[in-house]
């Protein structure tokens, strides 16, 4: 498939860079700092632009079947909107490219899942360390549930940058109130590419997790 992947100079998407290249697809992959992707492949077309800028979004789209968001920033200690405008960005460009396929990484902890990171994060980390972060999450979640594409939002625990184990538990409840939950970032994006075509969670929220 021809993907355009967003957020790939991230830790997830790093890795959902390398296993879509390794399955066959053509990648293209949106960034603000194309000297930060340590990537070179034939089937890899890297385009600067930003998430925040409507063109340069609607420009990378073209010619897309599906698109991989894992989206994700480091300013965490003032409100911002970078993840709902992105996305929001993101839709339009789809709608106006006739692409309907959208998988967008967000994290356990935000909607309906929000308890289910356990006790340390749901009441310290997130209330007190990631509330702007979280907040913008949800309006994220907002954004795409409220579009007309076949999105899955994928709900993953905390993030790991261990080896893939290959087994994971995936669908709703896959959180826990009181211990956290973790997941290698490695399985994240194996998840992520496997449901683009599995399309098993086609409109829904997945949780994926240990």
């Amino acid at each position: 498939m021809r993907l355009l992947l967003i957020g790939a100079t991230g830790g997830t998407g790093a890795q959902v860079l390398h296993q879509a290249l390794d399955r066959g697809h053509d990648v293209t992959a949106l960034v603000r700092s194309p000297g930060k992707l340590a990537a070179s492949h034939p089937r890899l077309t890297v385009c600067k632009g930003d998430v925040l800028d409507q063109t340069s979004v609607a420009t990378a789209t073209a010619g897309q079947q599906a698109v991989l968001s894992t989206l994700g920033h480091r300013q965490f200690l003032r409100p911002t909107r970078i993840l709902s405008e992105g996305t929001r960005n993101i839709l339009l460009a789809m709608q106006a490219n006739g692409v309907t396929r959208l998988v967008c990484e967000t994290s356990l902890g935000v909607g309906t899942s929000w308890g289910r990171l356990g006790l340390l994060y749901t009441l310290l980390v997130v209330p007190f360390i990631l509330p702007f972060y979280y907040y913008d999450k949800g309006r994220q979640e907002k954004v795409i549930k409220a579009s007309s594409v076949d999105w899955t939002i994928v709900q993953p625990g905390i993030l790991t940058d261990d080896p893939a184990r290959g087994v994971y538990r995936h669908g709703a409840g896959v959180g826990r109130w009181i211990a956290s939950v973790r997941i290698a970032r490695a399985d994240v994006a194996a998840f992520m590419l496997t449901e683009l075509t599995a399309r098993r969670y086609v409109r829904q929220v997945v949780e994926v997790a240990y």
